[in-house]
């Protein structure tokens, strides 16, 4: 098992320094192309963040093992909410803005809730992963249109600034081109590496590949979305934390899953939805509660709340140990 092991911390290096460099070259090659800094930050770097989750769900799905397909976007969405969400506000309490809870908290709990509906068979068919492909091909159609209305409904001043910043002296574009190249090679080898290995972990320790692609795969695969919230914390940035992990779970929930069932259709375990999704739809929920101060204003996500949250995800996760030695 040694070698397994080793394929999943490997894979799991070489996934985040990948999508990372993958994100550089594409931003940088797009600015080449003079593709506004918004369209950049929405497509580009939204896309990025959530890449490693993408690539190791399709693959998983092209390999025929749909535990940790699902269990990958699943598992991140819930790792998102409870768990780094949790650590950032430890590091520094997230001041919740009024839009986030007027708009983007709703769509992801409405978003939640479809995609739940469409588990009640136990089985995702092509045509369930379509309408999720749709649902967010019109999300970010309507996103990218009223962010060229007006940029300040859609990303932040301080956002679209750093964007500006960072491309003001762009790579030049051969180079930027062949860390597109590099990134998405790694992107792609990486993922084969760390499914096999998890796949071979899973076999070895008889638990499911649901349950690796639940814990393992989904912690690996969420670092990028901890390490910016932690850093945009730290700077002050709440509303890169809060837009960044909601984002984050939108795009898990429709796209990851919608192109995994468009590659193969996936039976689905009963207890996906009665535990995984439930949490998930929990978690969600739950922030409307965090998120709103006193007298129905917009609030803090305290250092108080985020131990909750922490407490949830252990809660969770221990519930994972339980149902693995039940089925032992």
């Amino acid at each position: 098992m040694l070698y397994p092991m080793l394929a999943i911390v490997v894979g799991l290096v070489v996934l985040v320094w990948s999508a990372d460099r993958f994100v550089d070259g594409a931003a940088c090659t797009a600015k080449h192309f003079c593709i506004p800094p918004l369209l950049i930050g929405i497509v580009i770097i939204g896309f990025g963040t959530s890449a490693p989750e993408l690539v190791v769900s399709a693959f998983a799905s092209l390999e025929g093992n749909p535990g940790i397909a699902l269990g990958n976007a699943y598992g991140s969405n819930i790792t998102n909410i409870a768990l780094i969400l949790g650590i950032t506000a430890l590091v520094a309490p997230i001041a919740v803005d009024s839009q986030v809870l007027r708009h983007t908290l709703p769509l992801l709990t409405l978003v939640s809730f479809i995609a739940a509906f469409l588990l009640v068979d136990d089985f995702l068919s092509r045509f369930d992963a379509v309408v999720l492909l749709l649902v967010f091909s019109a999300l970010m159609g309507w996103t990218i249109y009223q962010g060229m209305r007006d940029q300040r409904n859609i990303i932040p001043d301080t956002l679209s600034q750093e964007i500006e910043l960072d491309l003001a002296n762009p790579m030049p574009l051969r180079f930027a081109v062949i860390w597109l190249i590099i990134g998405l090679v790694l992107l792609i080898v990486s993922s084969r590496l760390l499914v096999w290995g998890a796949v071979e972990v899973a076999q070895s320790l008889g638990v499911s590949d649901l349950i690796i692609g639940l814990t393992i795969i989904a912690i690996g695969t969420s670092l990028p979305e901890l390490a910016s919230s932690v850093i945009a914390a730290r700077k002050g940035e709440h509303d890169m934390v809060v837009g960044n992990i909601l984002g984050s779970n939108i795009f898990n929930t429709l796209a990851v899953v919608g192109i995994a069932g468009a590659i193969h259709p996936l039976a689905v375990g009963h207890e996906v939805l009665t535990r995984d999704v439930a949490v998930m739809l929990a978690l969600t929920v739950s922030l409307f509660v965090i998120g709103y101060g006193r007298g129905g204003k917009h609030g803090l996500i305290t250092r108080r709340k985020g131990i909750f949250l922490l407490s949830c995800y252990v809660l969770y996760t221990l519930w994972l140990v339980r149902s693995v030695f039940l089925t032992a």
